[in-house]
C-alpha cells in the first residue's frame, strides 16, 4: 500500500507540476507558447510520469480513472481512499511547488494587467491553477462568458474528453493493444491527453481530471484568490470538473471494457 500511495503522489506531482508550470509560463512571463505547446508539455508530463510511477501504483494520476478501474477491472474500490489522497496532494504540492517558482512573475504580470487579486477578474491569473469556462487566456471573462460556453457546453465538453480519455487509456492498455504497443503504452497515453487538450481546452481548458483541478484551485484560493476560484463559474467547479469527469471515465471504461475490447 506504501509503494501505491508513493507511486500515485509522485506521479500527480510530476503530471500537474509540468503541466499548471506551462500553464504559467504562458500566462505570467509571455512566453511564446501557444495552445499545441501547453498541451504537449501535458501530455508529455503524463507520459514522463506513467513510466516512473506505473510499476509502483499503475499510475492512474486520476480520480476519475482510478474510480473507473474499480468499476470495470479488479481494482479494489477499498484502495479509491488512499488513491483519491495521494493524488489530491500530490496535485496541491505540485501547485505550491509552481507557486513557489512563479510567485513574483504572477504578481509582476497582475500588477501589469491591474488585476486584483481575489477580486473579480482574477481568474486571469488563478487559470494557472484550478480552470474556468470558457478559457479566460489570461484574460477577466467578460459578460459574454456564459453565452460562448454555457455550463451545460462546459460539462458535456468535460464529460465527452474524458470519456475519449478514458476510452483510450482503457483501450491501450488491454491484452490485444499492449501486445502491439509494447512499452509505447505511456506515450501513446500522453499523446492522447495532448489531442484532446488541443481540442477541448479553448472551452473549458481540458481538466479531465478531478484532483488535477479541484487540488490546485483549493491552492489558488489559499494563496490570496480567495473565493472567486469557487464563485467565477458559479457550481462548474463542482458539475464541470468533478462530477463530468467521473460520469465521462465511466462511460469511457464501459464502452471500452464492455463493448469493444471484452476481456
Amino acid at each position: 500500500m506504501k509503494d501505491q500511495f508513493w507511486g500515485e503522489f509522485l506521479g500527480t506531482f510530476v503530471l500537474v507540476f509540468f503541466g499548471c508550470g506551462a500553464v504559467a509560463t504562458a500566462v505570467s512571463v509571455n512566453a511564446p507558447m501557444g495552445l499545441f505547446q501547453v498541451a504537449i508539455v501535458w501530455g508529455l508530463g503524463l507520459t514522463v510520469a506513467i513510466y516512473l510511477t506505473g510499476g509502483l501504483s499503475g499510475a492512474h494520476l486520476n480520480p476519475a480513472i482510478s474510480l473507473a478501474f474499480a468499476m470495470f477491472t479488479s481494482f479494489s474500490f477499498r484502495r479509491l481512499p488512499l488513491y483519491f489522497l495521494a493524488q489530491f496532494l500530490g496535485a496541491f504540492l505540485a501547485a505550491a511547488a509552481v507557486y513557489g517558482l512563479y510567485g513574483g512573475c504572477i504578481a509582476a504580470f497582475e500588477q501589469a494587467e491591474g488585476i486584483q487579486r481575489g477580486e473579480l477578474g482574477s481568474e486571469a491569473s488563478a487559470m494557472i491553477f484550478g480552470e474556468y469556462y470558457p478559457n479566460p487566456g489570461g484574460k477577466a471573462l467578460d459578460a459574454t462568458a456564459s453565452d460562448r460556453v454555457s455550463m451545460m457546453r462546459a460539462f458535456c465538453a468535460e464529460f465527452l474528453g474524458t470519456l475519449l480519455l478514458a476510452f483510450s487509456v482503457f483501450g491501450f492498455t488491454t491484452k490485444a493493444n499492449t501486445k502491439t504497443l509494447g512499452s509505447l503504452t505511456p506515450f501513446a497515453i500522453g499523446m492522447a491527453l495532448t489531442v484532446l487538450i488541443c481540442v477541448f481546452a479553448p472551452l473549458t481548458m481540458a481538466g479531465f481530471n478531478p484532483a488535477r483541478d479541484l487540488a490546485p484551485r483549493v491552492f489558488s484560493s489559499l494563496a490570496g484568490w480567495g473565493a472567486v476560484p469557487f464563485t467565477v463559474n458559479g457550481l462548474g467547479w463542482l458539475f464541470v470538473y468533478v462530477v463530468a469527469p467521473c460520469g465521462g471515465a465511466l462511460c469511457g471504461a464501459f464502452l471500452s471494457r464492455r463493448i469493444v475490447w471484452v476481456e
